[in-house]
């Protein structure tokens, strides 16, 4: 059955045949047992299908019904619940706005923008954890700088990381709060020139704790002891260690990514940490890798999991080491994955002559001198292929792998 037509609802009306009359796109008119008529959106949420409805049809045209299933689309699209939307607008506009309804808002009008779902979760955790239980339910015209104090004080010094984020967080709130008119413009939560009065600075009682990483003189020794390993997970490890690259840039590497022929692989921006597109020049050894992977048909993972469609967990690689010994109170050393980075940067600075900025491109570091910033344009691909290989033959050397000098054509043809 196609759309529906005002002339077409009016008719089921007059009819009064209880039932749904589908419109398309998830709006239907909904004819009671008693004859009455109204408009209802049917979306699915977590799996199950609900209904909202929209008004009756007698105050509602048909016209006015599909632009209100169009905004309530939107708001499915960009994650956002319609009947727990405008149940929350429906509690703001009953009474005064609180900070937990400020930060809802803040959080569904900001969520697109943000590189993942976790970002969002961490948003709410911290939110509920910490800054609910002192001012979640006060107005937000009424929070003070004695509020904010009253919440991070306690976290200052031994969460400092934590507590920066939330006060971060409840700044974004309140200016939100305030470029609405639901407050005064004066953030209380403001760090620069307000909250740096009255709190330590973050890098005088900051830990930093680095990545336990693994002397670059064992990596050769480790590599040739996970080479006699099959799994995907010694795979997937190998090609992090041969390429620099971070766990979930590995993890969530897909088939398109990679240029056989230019032995390149692209990581796409929305999976960097600095957002930005980065080149991985693909050494001997790491094509050799890749080109004995299987492809598992209907996963374009490179490194595909046992569910159908998905890549290895975030912890498989980790588990893997620890299998081996290695890990918190591990007995042949407390290394992770992420160290390896390390292990490479250090082999850079000590073992090489390569400049510093080739090494900590590879590693694709955010370079933090604007002024270098702004002058650097390339990104130095081909001293960094040099540079790659050179770090390949040190952690496989030749003689232990017995892949090179393979025909990529024909093995092109065989996958």
């Amino acid at each position: 059955m196609g759309k529906l037509t005002t002339k077409g609802v009016q008719k089921l009306v007059r009819e009064s045949k209880p039932g749904m009359t589908n419109d398309g796109d998830g709006l239907y008119l909904k004819i009671g047992k008693g004859g009455g008529a109204s408009w209802i959106y049917r979306f699915r949420w977590n799996s199950k299908l609900r209904d909202m409805g929209l008004g009756s049809f007698a105050n509602t045209s048909l016209s006015e019904a599909r632009e209100m299933a169009s905004e309530q689309r939107k708001l499915v699209k960009q994650g956002i619940d319609p009947l727990a939307a405008r149940e929350q607008k429906t509690e703001i506009e009953a009474g005064p706005v609180t900070f937990t309804h400020c930060a809802a808002r803040y959080i569904q009008s900001h969520r697109r923008s943000w590189r993942n779902a976790k970002h969002a979760r961490q948003w709410v955790s911290t939110l509920k954890t910490y800054v609910r239980p002192v001012i979640g339910n006060l107005p937000v015209e009424e929070v003070t700088t004695q509020d904010i104090l009253k919440i991070l004080t306690p976290i200052w010094t031994v969460k400092n990381e934590t507590a920066k984020r939330v006060q971060g967080r409840i700044e974004n709130v309140l200016d939100f709060a305030a470029a609405h008119e639901y407050r005064d413009p004066v953030n209380p939560a403001r760090w620069r020139g307000h909250l740096d009065k009255l709190l330590a600075k973050p890098s005088r009682i900051q830990k930093v704790s680095h990545h336990p990483a693994m002397p670059y003189e064992q990596v050769a020794a480790f590599m040739d002891l996970i080479q006699r390993y099959s799994s995907m997970s010694s795979k997937a490890l190998q090609f992090l260690i041969l390429t620099a690259t971070r766990t979930s840039e590995v993890l969530n590497a897909e088939w398109h990514e990679v240029d056989i022929a230019k032995k390149t692989w692209r990581i796409p921006a929305e999976r960097m940490k600095a957002n930005r597109e980065h080149r991985v020049p693909l050494s001997s050894q790491a094509m050799d890798l890749l080109l004995c992977l299987p492809r598992v048909k209907g996963n374009n993972h490179i490194f595909p999991g046992m569910k159908a469609g998905r890549s290895l967990s975030n912890m498989s690689l980790l588990q893997f080491m620890r299998g081996l010994g290695y890990g918190t109170n591990g007995e042949q050393g407390n290394y992770v994955p992420h160290g390896f980075r390390s292990s490479f940067r250090d082999w850079t600075g000590e073992v090489t002559s390569y400049p510093r900025d080739v090494a900590e491109m590879a590693l694709a570091h955010t370079i933090e001198n604007k002024v270098e910033a702004a002058y650097r344009r390339g990104d130095l691909f081909e001293k960094r292929r040099a540079m790659m290989q050179e770090w390949a033959n040190f952690v496989i050397p030749a003689r232990k792998s017995g892949l090179f000098g393979l025909d990529l054509k024909s093995l092109n043809k065989n996958r």
